[in-house]
């Protein structure tokens, strides 16, 4: 009964996170000051095309997952399930968030764009908090950046920069070929990959070990190294839990 209790509320961080994921990405679009480098492609997608961002969130990941086959050189047809069901959960929000949102008028002033585009940022910070906490399998964009760390041996910051850079190029061309602008990208971009980082961590500092202690995480970690009769102090247990994050940002 623990165990489904702990699932039940990691379950529920993890929905959490993706939802005000979307919701962060969502106010960065409404801002229009230029989208986060993780979504500047999917949207690039949709300011191309016309199809919805939920769809195109779809299909960009798909494209992650692709390029994570052919760098790795292997299939696993159980993770690529997982990551693509992760894909159209998140696409399905990106659907929905924007729609709450456009509900209300958009910000036309650029005191209210800046408002906007700030408050993406704590949104989307807090959204990171949640997703990582609950130490649920990641989305592909996330995977791809670990790909391309242990594909070119470089430490996963680099390897973080590689992949939003390569991913803001795309997006910059896709909007120049095909609606003779930058699009998806501006200002915005920079600020939110300068501080979302930032934000995402003081606030994992400041609360994951609550959410973690909360989602009972510790206390199996401290039953599973009980039964296998490998003592673990309390900080031991929490550095443990915290080396499996993966952290990336959107």
């Amino acid at each position: 009964m623990d165990h489904i209790n702990i699932t039940a509320k990691r379950l529920c961080l993890y929905i959490f996170g993706l939802f005000f994921l979307s919701l962060g990405v969502s106010f960065s679009i409404q801002a229009n000051l230029g989208v986060s480098p993780v979504s500047s492609l999917a949207y690039a997608f949709t300011l191309s095309t016309g199809i919805s961002i939920g769809i195109m969130t779809v299909a960009a990941n798909v494209l992650f997952i692709i390029i994570q086959i052919i760098l790795s050189k292997k299939f696993n047809v159980r993770e690529a399930s997982v990551q693509l069901l992760i894909a159209f959960l998140f696409g399905f929000m990106m659907d929905i968030t924007l729609a709450l949102l456009q509900v209300f008028p958009a910000p036309e002033t650029w005191v209210m764009r800046g408002v906007f585009l700030v408050t993406s940022l704590f949104v989307v910070s807090l959204g990171l908090l949640g997703y990582f906490s609950a130490k649920f399998p990641l989305m592909p964009y996330d995977e791809l950046t670990h790909v391309i760390s242990e594909k070119f041996n470089m430490q996963f910051s680099k390897a973080k920069i590689t992949s939003d850079l390569l991913n803001v190029l795309a997006a910059g061309l896709i909007c120049i070929v095909f609606i003779q602008s930058l699009g998806s990208i501006g200002v915005g971009t920079l600020i939110a990959a300068y501080f979302i980082g930032k934000i995402t961590g003081f606030m994992m500092k400041k609360y994951q070990h609550h959410l973690i202690h909360w989602s009972g995480q510790r206390k199996a970690l401290a039953e599973e190294v009980i039964e296998t009769a490998k003592p673990t102090a309390d900080t031991d247990i929490e550095e443990t839990l915290e080396a499996g994050e993966k952290p990336a940002a959107p």
